[in-house]
């Protein structure tokens, strides 16, 4: 029975690693037959198996070319795996920057036009910058916010705030998305994201991007602090901020040195 149960589920996962091959994507799906034969299974087993995996949403068929493609059930599943390991990179990276940095650190994500804290790690120090998780915070203005729209084009920018006032909290910080834009364009080349006193008076801040496997921005490191005491090395902690992003990318299957999935 337990050797039964095994050759299926190898036989399931089998077929969902056949259509996800480029034939498969480049056609669409692949019929039955066609997938037996990528197997090495027979058509009835093949079958049996597509009906399982058709009942939980694993696969999907064509109406019209009766064809198998992966369903999104596969896709949520994905999704949920890419947020939980996203938040245990993340604590790493955190706990590692707050030992290099002795600052309050964050990750953060993108929700709509504003950034969300997920995770936070707090250095013992009696003065530091606010924890926010669980909050959000309008985009423009913040490091984190720039990091996180690092590949996002000028009129991407525009178009994400479009119809939104945007209302500095600072007198540094953008006042028009092409402002903002300008400031991610500076992030972008020098591989973080920094800002003095945009996101409020007295308060300095460095993040960079996090990538997926695909290359994807999936969320952001940033450090924050008194100007007083992490403004003079500013510059030293992005670049910290950068090599742990990029560490945290690579567990998640990026290589940055390459440019290519690791």
């Amino acid at each position: 029975m337990v050797a039964d149960m095994a050759t299926s589920l190898r036989r399931g996962i089998l077929v969902l690693q056949a259509l996800d091959s480029d034939e498969a994507i480049a056609g669409g799906g692949l019929g039955v037959v066609r997938i037996a034969e990528l197997v090495g299974a027979d058509k009835s087993q093949i079958s049996r198996t597509l009906k399982a995996l058709n009942q939980f949403g694993f696969v999907d068929r064509d109406p019209l070319t009766r064809a198998y493609r992966l369903g999104w059930g596969v896709f949520a599943l994905a999704a949920r795996a890419g947020d939980t390991r996203v938040l245990a990179a993340g604590a790493r990276a955190l706990r590692e920057l707050v030992d290099t940095l002795g600052e309050r650190v964050h990750l953060t994500v993108l929700q709509g036009a504003e950034v969300l804290t997920v995770l936070s790690e707090s250095p013992p120090v009696s003065l530091q910058a606010a924890g926010w998780v669980g909050a959000t915070v309008p985009i423009y203005g913040s490091s984190a916010g720039q990091a996180l729209l690092l590949d996002h084009t000028l009129e991407e920018v525009v178009e994400l705030l479009a119809g939104i006032e945007i209302a500095p909290a600072a007198a540094h910080a953008p006042r028009t998305p092409e402002e903002l834009y300008v400031a991610i364009e500076r992030a972008r080349a020098r591989g973080y994201a920094l800002v003095d006193e945009e996101f409020e008076p007295g308060l300095v801040a460095a993040a960079a991007p996090v990538r997926d496997f695909r290359g994807q921005i999936v969320a952001a490191l940033n450090v924050s602090g008194p100007k007083f005491r992490l403004g003079p090395g500013l510059d030293d902690a992005g670049r910290a901020v950068a090599e742990a992003s990029a560490r945290m990318s690579t567990v998640l299957g990026w290589s940055v040195d390459d440019g290519v999935p690791a």
